[in-house]
């Protein structure tokens, strides 16, 4: 079993934020796996399916995003999973925009959300897919520049973005990460 958790903030306010990506590519997958998000328990609303023979769970943590690790133990505790078998997809800054990249263990690369995972896990053994938001300008926190709602006119490549890393997830899945790898990451 995979435990599929994209990161994100509860609330409408941060529904279409560059913070919540991880979220958009869960309610994506959902919808194209036929995987209903119907249980609230556990700190996250989440649904269990299969993919290709693949047993699923799909997850957003109803925490905010400084308290994800909570959610993700307490999900992964309940399915007495290891960290192995998760899969946490979160936006990143220092991934090129509208990049997808894939890895397996490292740093939180400044994602406190990805830290608040490493922090209540023990461990930073999981899976990751990064979905690349770039930089802010100069003059804006970085802060400031994933929460700012997103602008009518990113809505088509974000769309893209979320549509991309859910591909590259289904494949993490069923194909594993070094096809996964191939297949989504780009050279310069």
């Amino acid at each position: 079993m995979r435990l599929i958790v994209g990161l994100g903030n509860p609330g409408p306010q941060y529904a279409w934020t560059r913070h919540n990506l991880g979220f958009l590519v869960v309610a994506a997958l959902s919808e194209d796996w036929g995987i209903p998000l119907k249980s609230h328990k556990l700190e996250a609303v989440w649904g269990q399916g299969r993919v290709e023979g693949e047993a699923v769970v799909l997850a957003q943590p109803t925490t905010y995003m400084n308290l994800s690790g909570r959610a993700v133990l307490k999900l992964l505790n309940y399915w007495r999973l290891p960290s192995s078998d998760l899969i946490v997809v979160h936006d990143d800054l220092d991934v090129p925009p509208g990049r997808v990249k894939l890895v397996w263990d490292g740093g939180a690369g400044g994602h406190r959300g990805v830290l608040s995972v490493m922090n209540a896990l023990g461990s930073a053994e999981f899976y990751r897919v990064k979905m690349g938001i770039g930089r802010p300008p100069p003059e804006m926190a970085a802060e400031d520049f994933v929460l700012l709602p997103l602008q009518p006119e990113e809505l088509e490549e974000v769309a893209g973005l979320v549509d991309l890393a859910a591909q590259a997830v289904k494949t993490l899945v069923t194909e594993g990460l070094a096809a996964a790898q191939n297949r989504f990451h780009r050279a310069d």
